[in-house]
């Protein structure tokens, strides 16, 4: 659930949805939601100084908290 909706809030902010992928990963700290995106794209992710990728991340801890589980996002270039 937590990669459709990464990827719901991420597609509808860039211009290219096309190029939008989440893949889930595993790190020591635990699972992670990976975020890529078209390269003109990517500074609408994050958003000014960060403030986008932040709402997000605070989404993503919120929806993880209902099912026990703490994920971490990483937009990749």
């Amino acid at each position: 659930m937590e990669k459709e909706l990464i990827e719901y809030i991420a597609k509808s902010l860039v211009d290219d949805p096309s190029a939008v992928s989440v893949t889930e990963a595993e790190s020591e700290k635990g699972p992670v939601l990976q975020l890529k995106v078209a390269e003109g794209d990517i500074g609408k992710v994050i958003g000014k100084y960060g403030r986008i990728a932040k709402a997000m991340r605070t989404v993503l801890s919120a929806s993880s908290a209902k099912e026990g589980k703490r994920y971490s996002l990483d937009i990749l270039d």
